[in-house]
């Protein structure tokens, strides 16, 4: 079974992001860019799952501009088997990438498409439940377990009342969470040999999907500051305080 993982490329978890002076979006001049976390960990599932004999092959591919082969070439480096670059020269919105997406499924034809449940800069959430209603494809969302046996995907999906084990019948479309796994280090050998490894480069064009934005950002805003807390001297104050100025009693 062959397993495609889409990688995203984002500002690193650890950087503060920073709005531009001209509030038209997010600064990314000079700034430390990774491999998206949730995506990390589909990556690394994949891996398992090759690992353990339940797949043959696993293929990275990502959407954006050249800098985003660094992002394949990070997934080669754990242990991907090859990669696919689609060029884009400006931000790629959710619906587009699903398109995209359908079309290099449609290409490689997988039996398994592992997403990262959403990405840390846009937290949109949307693009494996897309991808899955254009394939006609079972999906399995939030998992934070995975077993496959007998063309089957048992998964286990975090859900408000706690978690839900649901069944589901290949091929399908898993977004991950976070529990799944702890993705592994790429070492130095392995980095060296991601430098020679298949890396596929074309466009949307080539895919016959139009990437043309649906969308107009009108203003990017840093989130206001908190205040700071106050102490209060009793039990009646706060009562007080609660009602009269929060106004939440």
């Amino acid at each position: 079974m062959k397993v495609l993982v889409p990688v995203k490329r984002v500002v690193d978890y650890n950087v503060k992001v920073r709005v531009k002076a001209d509030q038209s979006g997010v600064e990314l001049a000079n700034v430390k860019m990774a491999m998206n976390p949730f995506d990390e960990i589909a990556v690394e599932q994949a891996l398992r799952l090759r690992e353990t004999g339940g797949a043959d092959e696993v293929v990275a591919v990502s959407i954006g501009p050249a800098q985003n082969q660094e992002t394949i070439r990070t997934a080669l480096a754990m242990g991907a088997d090859r990669g696919i670059h689609i060029e884009a020269p400006h931000e790629i919105e959710p619906l587009a990438v699903a398109k995209l997406l359908k079309a290099v499924v449609n290409e490689e034809n997988p039996g398994l498409v592992l997403v990262g449940k959403q990405a840390i800069d846009d937290d949109c959430n949307q693009t494996g439940q897309m991808l899955a209603s254009m394939l006609g494809w079972a999906q399995g969302t939030f998992v934070s377990a995975l077993e496959i046996a007998n063309d089957k995907a048992r998964v286990t999906r975090e859900v408000d009342g706690g978690l839900e084990h649901i069944e589901i019948t290949m091929p399908a479309i898993v977004t991950v969470d976070l529990r799944l796994n702890e993705p592994r280090y790429a070492s130095l050998p392995n980095i060296m040999k991601a430098k020679k490894k298949p890396l596929d480069s074309r466009t949307a064009s080539d895919l016959g999907v139009d990437i043309e934005p649906r969308l107009t950002i009108l203003k990017v805003e840093e989130p206001e500051t908190r205040a700071a807390g106050i102490k209060v001297a009793d039990v009646q104050e706060l009562v007080n305080k609660l009602k009269n100025e929060a106004k939440v009693i």
